[in-house]
């Protein structure tokens, strides 16, 4: 792909030139054929600015009206967080929103689905093992050498816990790695690392298999993804697979020094949810 010494900047009436030949196709794809075009988005640091507390987290002001100016002008717009799709939902200002009939949120990286035409979540029942692991946690943090200021966040069908807050973060970060992949392990869970994160969750999820499932879904021509963490590191590699078989992909990372991974892959990297909105509204613009 090439790497990026600067952000690539979307401006109102100005689409960024993707990074290698694949994402220009991606990009022409989008365009030129905008009604089977599928733009799929990640919320925490791409839609929402990341905030020490993740109940705080809402999505940038200008999301929701760049997303009302693109969604009736593509197949579908569709949310991937490993958040409760309610509290997404909730977060981003999504329900009742004209324009957005047609959006749908794939939460819990796609265990869960809110539809905005219906207003209603669809799951499966959890997985016993987050149960188990929610008991054991607090104990587990009480004598691990990660120190104070690590904390648990519930979010239902998983469980998390952020290192953000502590002294050191990273340290407490590297510190929790291993006993917490023995916990998960022992209950049939899997660890997945963030930004000073490390999420206990139950395996086959991930926001890949949830966009390859949606893109055959509706039958996508082109697709869109965009997200700014490790989490989206098995979205960017569905929209490979995507383009391996013959649909045209634009990979874009919501730009962040922490996870320079996505920055390396990606066609296009933005200036965090801002540089996001800017792009869907130049989208949203050159799409008439």
């Amino acid at each position: 792909m090439g790497s990026h010494s600067d952000s690539t900047h979307a401006s109102h009436d100005h689409l960024p030139t993707p990074d290698g030949r694949a994402g220009r196709d991606g990009l022409d794809a989008l365009v030129s054929r905008p009604a089977r075009a599928v733009v799929a988005l990640d919320f925490d640091g791409t839609l929402a600015p990341i905030v020490p507390d993740p109940d705080q987290a809402r999505a940038h002001p200008d999301a929701v009206p760049a997303l009302t100016a693109l969604a009736p002008k593509v197949a579908s717009v569709a949310v991937i967080t490993g958040r409760p799709a309610e509290v997404a939902v909730r977060h981003g200002g999504f329900a009742d929103v004209p324009g957005l009939e047609h959006l749908v949120v794939l939460g819990h990286y796609g265990a869960e689905r809110w539809d905005a035409a219906t207003g209603t979540v669809t799951a499966p029942d959890p997985h016993p093992g987050v149960a188990a692991v929610r008991a054991e946690l607090p104990a587990l943090l009480e004598r691990s050498a990660a120190g104070p200021g690590t904390w648990i966040e519930e979010k239902g069908r998983s469980v998390a816990v952020h290192t953000r807050r502590a002294d050191d973060p990273q340290a407490a970060f590297d510190a929790l790695r291993a006993p917490l992949a023995d916990l998960a392990g022992r209950h049939g869970l899997i660890v997945e690392p963030g930004r000073m994160v490390l999420e206990l969750r139950p395996p086959g999820m991930d926001k890949g298999a949830a966009l390859l499932a949606y893109a055959r879904e509706t039958g996508a021509g082109s697709v869109l993804y965009a997200g700014d963490d490790l989490g989206d590191l098995p979205a960017f590699a569905a929209v490979d697979e995507l383009r391996s078989s013959g649909t045209p992909g634009l990979l874009v990372c919501s730009g962040s020094d922490e996870v320079t991974e996505l920055r390396e892959r990606a066609d296009v990297v933005v200036d965090g949810p801002a540089g996001v909105v800017a792009l869907l509204r130049a989208l949203a613009a050159r799409l008439g």
